[in-house]
């Protein structure tokens, strides 16, 4: 339960900086996803992001309508597609981080010293066992 309420705290704290930038947390996900690892599969996407097929067609149909990312055919499978993001969906995704991290910062400002990067550290381990980041 504790997870879950520091899950929920995190994310109402994002959603409030994403919301003027017209984009939910699950776009910025994606958005994520797509800065650090180039153009990526549809079902990779689901799987980093722990989505659904179903719900990872949905995201990137909006980052697509939205002019943020575009889907390609992977050379020698016509079936596949790769999500790439877009010129614009770089901008937008520069631009939440910039008003994300003022609010990231006000949700680790109770912690002591050196204390958000233990927690990053102890998240990643216990996401991630034996270091293998999805």
């Amino acid at each position: 339960m504790l997870l879950r309420q520091a899950h929920w705290r995190a994310a109402s704290v994002m959603t409030e900086a994403l919301r003027p930038l017209g984009i939910e947390l699950r776009h910025f996900a994606v958005l994520i996803v797509l800065v650090d690892r180039g153009a990526t599969v549809q079902r990779d996407l689901a799987a980093a992001t722990g989505s659904d097929k179903a719900g990872i067609m949905r995201v990137v149909d909006d980052l697509e309508r939205m002019g943020l990312a575009v889907r390609k055919t992977v050379p020698g499978d016509r079936r596949v597609r790769a999500v790439e993001i877009t010129p614009q969906g770089v901008e937008l995704f520069d631009a939440a981080h910039v008003a994300a991290e003022p609010l990231a910062e006000r949700l680790v400002a109770e912690l002591e010293p050196g204390e958000p990067e233990q927690l990053r550290d102890l998240l990643t381990r216990f996401a991630y066992p034996s270091g293998s980041e999805a």
